[in-house]
């Protein structure tokens, strides 16, 4: 593979690190988060008052008859298998993919669930967390063709097969999640103490817990392996993550703040038309949100990092792994000391035809915004060595370089 290019000099140059006005996405399919639903979560969900649109009535009406069913399958796989989770004993240390949301976890989720010694929580596990022990063989045979070939955010693989974020179990298990953002996208007060959990109820962290727990425990159950997680989410949970899994692992995903910030708002666009109970519109609040959520995660993962013992933790930036994928996860493996090294890399060379023919989505971004992005963001432009690509620098920059020459 080539070596991984050096950062763009002029903004001009920046295909992927821009506006989303223009993205276009395909629909989501059937199924929205809340289709996962129990009775009580939904009844849960209503109570916090979610701003409802008339034209997505036919939604709600559809997730309230699928939680009757999931509550249903929900009570019988747990006079079935309640036991058995009940005693089930974690043995293997899960690996955490930490990083702020566009920033390359999902790629790397993929490939590091191409190594057979571990297993992941799939979309079906997450979206029917309560009862996919039960219900998972017969549903996913017969309702798979409801499931969208590709993400409606960018074009990546989706299915119910595919690795997901655990996140979406924890919303639907316990209603204690960030994920309450997709019902009240305009309302951060509903859900922005979910990010850390440091500042809920000790009742309530104690609830997220167990209910994080009793989905670890279903999916040691089924696939007796380390499981990979990744969930944005747990960028801001390093201390809460080890106090569950002392022995755990961690990656951690960087990528350049202008795609991030670009990429970050199409996600927002995406996920809440297809998931909301209200009409959307993307504002200057949104932006806003945007731009504060990346610098309380970056700041929240700097802070805390240290907590991770030595050995166990990798960091990568997501150009870097997406021009030499096999390089890169052979680093990561030399990181954090994983074996099975030639299994994957013998995977991921298959793969290699497939990443090379993927297509990002691509954006403009103006220079304006490129500033406003680059002021408020400069920390991690510095910490993490991207240029602002802004005229003024960039003639900053040559004229040091003839001084210096």
């Amino acid at each position: 593979m080539a070596p991984p290019t050096k950062p763009q000099t002029s903004p001009s140059a920046a295909p992927n690190c821009g506006s989303n006005d223009g993205a276009k996405f395909d629909p989501q399919g059937f199924f929205s988060v809340w289709h996962g639903s129990s009775v009580r979560t939904w009844i849960k969900l209503l109570g916090t008052h979610p701003p409802i649109h008339w034209s997505r009535l036919h939604k709600v009406a559809t997730i309230s008859a699928f939680s009757l069913v999931n509550s249903f399958h929900n009570v019988i796989e747990s006079a079935i298998f309640g036991r058995k989770i009940a005693a089930q004993t974690i043995d293997h240390a899960p690996v955490f993919i930490l990083g702020h949301w566009r920033s390359g976890t999902t790629l790397l989720h993929n490939l590091m669930t191409l190594d057979p010694q571990f297993t992941f929580p799939n979309l079906y596990e997450v979206m029917f967390p309560a009862n996919f022990l039960l219900t998972e063989r017969v549903v996913t045979s017969m309702t798979s063709w409801l499931i969208p070939k590709t993400r409606p955010m960018d074009n990546v693989e989706a299915g119910f097969h595919m690795p997901q974020e655990d996140e979406v179990a924890l919303l639907l298990l316990s209603g204690l999640s960030p994920y309450l953002m997709l019902a009240h996208p305009t309302d951060p007060t509903k859900y922005e103490r979910y990010f850390e959990l440091k500042d809920i109820p000790p009742a309530e962290l104690a609830e997220w817990k167990e209910r994080f727990m009793y989905f670890v425990k279903k999916l040691t159950i089924k696939h007796n392996k380390p499981i990979v997680f990744k969930s944005p989410t747990h960028t801001y949970r390093i201390p809460v993550l080890l106090e569950m899994f002392p022995n755990a692992k961690f990656v951690y995903i960087y990528r350049d703040p202008y795609a991030v910030y670009s990429s970050s708002l199409h996600l927002r666009r995406t996920l809440f038309a297809e998931n909301g109970l209200s009409k959307i519109v993307m504002n200057e609040k949104m932006q806003e949100d945007t731009l504060k959520m990346y610098t309380n995660c970056i700041e929240t993962y700097e802070r805390t990092r240290h907590l991770i013992p030595a050995g166990r933790l990798h960091e990568m930036r997501f150009e870097d792994l997406e021009v030499d994928p096999l390089g890169e996860m052979h680093r990561v493996y030399q990181g954090l000391n994983l074996d099975n090294w030639e299994t994957i890399e013998a995977a991921i060379k298959q793969k290699l035809p497939e990443l090379t023919r993927y297509r990002k989505n691509s954006f403009n971004m103006d220079e304006s915004l490129m500033r406003k992005v680059y002021e408020r963001w400069k920390v991690s432009f510095d910490r993490y060595g991207y240029a602002s690509r802004l005229p003024e620098t960039q003639a900053t920059n040559e004229s040091a370089a003839v001084k210096a020459g």
